[in-house]
């Protein structure tokens, strides 16, 4: 639900915006997102007995100089008592902003540490396969195989052991 609402909000910021003031706003709103890891902050936010014209203080003193725009949008959100979905407006405004770059990040997961060359020549034929700037991480877990995941453009690719065996026992049931 409060991804459906931050989608909202983020559409509204976006709105007429190229991409060097996005990412200025993007990068503003990071700062004040990195508050909510802290328990203390979030309790403020929580508390019915401070006032929501106080909390939106609180949130716009993170930035050493904010625009107008970025502090009546601050505002906004403690009106309508959302503050907490800043992180969840973050998210959403780097993923467009990624959209608007033509930039994407991606995920190698794999059972055991790939080389980096290896990993760039997976990027590179992504990249030129999709027409998209990638970059690509490893995450090495208990996967038997190989798969790749492009969240963001909606892409996982995979290639695993069990799934080839399984595939080569049916071919040779079939076959006889």
């Amino acid at each position: 639900m409060n991804d459906l609402i931050a989608k909202r909000y983020v559409k509204a910021l976006l709105d007429g915006r190229d991409v060097e003031s996005a990412t200025a706003i993007c990068n503003d709103l990071k700062t004040i997102s990195a508050a909510f890891c802290d328990e203390k902050f979030n309790s403020i936010l929580a508390s019915s007995e401070v006032k929501s014209t106080e909390k939106v203080e609180l949130v716009i003193s993170f930035l050493e100089k904010s625009s107008d725009e970025l502090s009546n949008f601050i505002k906004l959100l403690g009106t309508n008592k959302r503050l907490n979905l800043i992180p969840a407006i973050v998210t959403e405004l780097e993923t467009k902003i990624a959209k608007m770059n033509n930039t994407y990040t991606g995920v190698v997961y794999t059972n055991k540490e790939l080389t980096t060359d290896y990993v760039s020549s997976i990027e590179k034929q992504f990249s030129k396969k999709f027409d998209v700037k990638l970059t690509l991480s490893q995450n090495v877990c208990d996967y038997d195989g190989i798969k790749v995941d492009i969240d963001s453009l909606g892409v996982e690719i995979s290639f695993s052991k069990e799934r080839l065996k399984s595939q080569m026992i049916d071919h040779i049931l079939k076959a006889v």
